[in-house]
């Protein structure tokens, strides 16, 4: 890779970064989608430096990415890097200021299909659920609760405002790509909302419509609503040895979900809907990890078996 310095290289691409954050703003990506797209495309563009952009072609694309498997990303990680640089090359063309888009030509890393996601058992979310503290409890409950009983992403959670709950108990959510999505919630999680709701802090704008607030009166922030089902979380695993060694975090909150929705007969397709996938095949990794269900189905098999001497 080339050694520009980060001032020098803001200064050489200063319009087309600036091209690609107003493109990526019209599109209502999210802040943190929007920072992490743009940390890939500078570091594709210190790559090329000092390049113009209409020089360069699939080749260095793929170096780039060649580059960074070496350093250590994976097939997830490339990939993520390749859909930046593509968005980018699209913003820019969508702009006027290039014609073609080389990134197209690269293909995407082949990821290991229907690798089983890590989840909790019903028992151990009962005993999350326990777990939950602190001054806003209720608050804290819901936050968790929403994410391991509706599915719920964090950066929903995080974008939910007052307005979105229904009397009806359903709530309103934006998910990826901005589309929205209606959640009928089970009826004691849409109580304890409601009950959440009753003890807000007030906030301190009073044009804050955010339904999750601070201390500070705030919309509570991404990061902390991670940091809170990661405190709550590893006092999980201290109580609980089988689950010391395992990466849990607030989005296996969500793929606890998805399985137990898959436990519970749901269909793939009504699955989809609740977790807001844009594709099938996303929902479909969560049809091959129940091994207790593939072990019940076999042992039925044993009635259907014949007589077998000894």
């Amino acid at each position: 890779m080339a050694n520009a310095s980060k001032d020098d290289l803001e200064e050489r691409y200063e319009k087309e970064l600036r091209i690609f954050l107003i493109w990526m703003k019209n599109r209502g990506m999210t802040p943190s989608t929007q920072r992490a797209y743009r940390s890939d495309a500078i570091a594709y563009l210190n790559s090329i430096y000092p390049k113009e952009l209409s020089e360069a072609g699939k080749i260095d694309i793929m170096s780039f990415l060649s580059q960074s498997r070496e350093k250590g990303a994976g097939d997830e990680a490339r990939n993520r890097k390749l859909s930046s640089i593509r968005s980018f090359y699209k913003a820019l063309i969508e702009m006027e200021l290039l014609k073609d888009n080389p990134a197209t030509n690269v293909a995407k890393s082949k990821q290991e299909k229907n690798r089983i996601p890590v989840y909790l058992e019903e028992a151990q979310l009962v005993e999350m659920a326990a777990l939950a503290d602190g001054k806003f409890r209720s608050r804290n409950l819901a936050i968790l609760l929403l994410m391991a009983y509706a599915g719920l992403r964090v950066g929903e959670v995080h974008r939910l405002n007052v307005s979105d709950l229904s009397e009806d108990g359903s709530i309103r959510v934006l998910g990826k790509g901005r589309k929205w999505r209606l959640v009928p919630l089970p009826k004691p999680l849409a109580e304890l909302l409601k009950r959440s709701l009753e003890e807000r802090r007030e906030p301190r704008q009073p044009k804050e419509t955010a339904f999750f607030v601070s201390q500070l009166g705030r919309r509570l922030s991404i990061r902390r609503i991670q940091s809170l089902a990661e405190e709550t979380l590893r006092r999980l695993q201290e109580r609980i040895p089988a689950l010391r060694d395992r990466k849990l975090s607030s989005h296996k909150l969500r793929h606890s979900f998805a399985t137990m929705q898959i436990r519970l007969g749901t269909d793939i397709r009504t699955l989809q809907e609740l977790l807001g996938h844009s594709s099938i095949e996303t929902t479909q990794i969560y049809t091959h990890v129940d091994n207790k269900r593939m072990k019940e189905a076999m042992d039925r098999m044993a009635e259907r078996l014949p007589a077998l001497r000894p």
